[in-house]
């Protein structure tokens, strides 16, 4: 029988192994260090619960188990699991050994863990200076072996049964250590509701190929896979497909993926805009049914040099400004939409809407082509290491009119110290408002091409979207009335107030 274990309890485990660097390691170095420990001890404890299950059926054939063990999704050489690293823990050495157990896992897994050269522990060694001198490495890393080793975090499948137990624990630290990463959070994470409302808009369905060209930590894609899976009675039939530059980022979404179950994906590692690695056979851009995005916001030094000798022509409709490529992600994301069942979501600054020259002439083209199907407005300080609004931009190959919904979502949220939210109610408001395409008073317009061009193919939302609330008329008569019986009881408390002085013989 299944043990029940809740997620906060996994979760409060987790976060507790992090008081092992706290005040010794800043959060953006141990972050790596937690998070692939996680991955090497969830991997050590499925081999484990699998062998020991093996072994109880086919005790007296050790052969059979052998060749058994070798089909497991994930190899674990001998001496390279958490368990052998723990009981090793309080010799000199643990970074080292914990640094060759990884390559050794790398080594036998073949590609899974590898992309073009580039292996998913690369960028993380645990035998690193940054831990501080070898005495004190040795000790942090003794102390969280022994953190993952405490029985919450005991994660064999036998015992907390549901696999995403595992991947939302993980998708909780990145959440964490997103909320404390200033600007560099938004390099790897988009909050959870953000994502939610993306996949509900973008709506993949059963045999659709998934793609984000910026994925980060990869949650943005997973959850437009678990649309897939909750709308069509458990359904994986979905491809999900992603490209990360950053490359200690791209080993949180590989090892991401495979803690949420998600074996069928293909992330690949580089610069999305300077080097495009999903391609094709003919090396064309691969095309997918569904394209989504949070990518860096007005990223400076995109690629602008190399854009006008692009081999993919993505910039055929203009070049993007220097130091903004926001529309160079935009341009790129609707490169590679399907021609039939294309659509896409990508997440902009306010900029975006409305700045002119090279990005003025873009956005107009766009809209001529009909692909702009929707501007989202959202809510201030969504977003991890920025505070500023930022909106969402529908696109769609499949269009049958030429009108374009504007929403203004940006007064509706649940407020928060350093960050607001989304609720469940503003998402199916939002996503309820785009579907029917109707105006809604002070939230919705669906404005006509000759708006928009009137607008000069300015999108800035408040000129489609009038939410001007007028002021409550003032009643001059009753303001005045109540004005003179204010005065009379004021005149009143100092009578009385002169009465008591005189009585105590302060009187004049």
């Amino acid at each position: 029988m299944t043990e029940q274990i809740s997620q906060d309890t996994i979760n409060k485990a987790l976060w507790s192994a992090c008081d092992t660097f706290r005040g010794t390691v800043s959060p953006d170095t141990y972050r790596d260090y937690v998070l692939t420990m996680l991955f090497l001890k969830y991997i050590s404890d499925v081999w484990q619960d699998h062998y020991d299950g093996y072994k109880k059926e086919y005790g007296d054939n050790p052969a059979l188990i052998e060749a058994m063990m070798a089909q497991e999704r994930f190899v674990l050489p001998k001496g390279s699991d958490f368990y052998t690293l723990y009981k090793e823990r309080n010799a000199p050495g643990n970074g080292e050994r914990i640094d060759k157990a990884l390559h050794a896992i790398e080594e036998a897994n073949g590609t899974k863990l590898k992309d073009a050269g580039k292996s998913v522990f690369q960028d993380i060694s645990f035998n690193s200076d940054k831990l501080g001198d070898e005495k004190q490495k040795n000790t942090i890393l003794r102390h969280l072996l022994e953190d993952f080793h405490k029985p919450d975090l005991n994660l064999r499948p036998s015992r907390v049964g549901n696999l995403d137990v595992i991947g939302n624990g993980y998708e909780f630290l990145i959440k964490n250590f997103a909320a404390s990463g200033g600007q560099k959070a938004g390099e790897f994470y988009t909050p959870p509701e953000v994502s939610e409302l993306l996949a509900r808009i973008l709506s993949p369905q059963p045999g659709e190929s998934i793609c984000d060209p910026a994925c980060g930590s990869a949650s943005l894609l997973m959850k437009c896979g678990r649309q897939v899976t909750q709308n069509h009675k458990g359904s994986k039939d979905y491809a999900l497909y992603g490209q990360e530059a950053i490359g200690s980022t791209w080993s949180f979404a590989k090892m991401n993926m495979f803690l949420h179950g998600e074996d069928n994906h293909r992330i690949e590692w580089g610069d999305t805009i300077r080097n495009p690695k999903l391609l094709d056979d003919k090396n064309h851009l691969m095309r997918f049914d569904v394209v989504t995005a949070n990518p860096p916001f007005s990223l400076d030094k995109w690629g602008h040099d190399e854009a006008e000798q692009d081999v993919h022509h993505r910039f055929a409709r203009g070049v993007p400004p220097k130091t903004k490529g926001d529309y160079a992600f935009i341009l790129h994301m609707i490169s590679t939409l399907k021609d039939r069942t294309g659509r896409m979501g990508v997440v902009v600054p306010h900029g975006v809407l409305f700045r002119g020259s090279s990005e003025g002439k873009i956005r107009q083209k766009l809209i001529e082509e009909n692909l702009l199907d929707a501007v989202i407005g959202l809510p201030e300080k969504l977003f991890f290491g920025t505070g500023i609004p930022a909106a969402i931009l529908i696109f769609r190959k499949d269009r049958k009119t030429k009108d374009v919904l504007f929403i203004d979502a940006s007064r509706e949220f649940r407020a928060g110290k350093n960050q607001n939210v989304l609720t469940e109610e503003n998402i199916t408001k939002i996503v309820d408002t785009y579907r029917a395409r109707k105006d809604v008073d002070k939230y919705a317009h669906l404005a006509t091409p000759d708006e928009i061009r009137e607008n000069d193919y300015n999108l800035n939302i408040p000129r489609y979207v009038d939410t001007f609330e007028e002021e409550e008329e003032i009643d001059l008569t009753a303001v005045r009335k109540e004005r003179a019986e204010i005065k009379a009881e004021l005149a009143k408390l100092e009578a009385q107030m002169d009465a008591y002085l005189k009585e105590l013989g302060y009187a004049s």
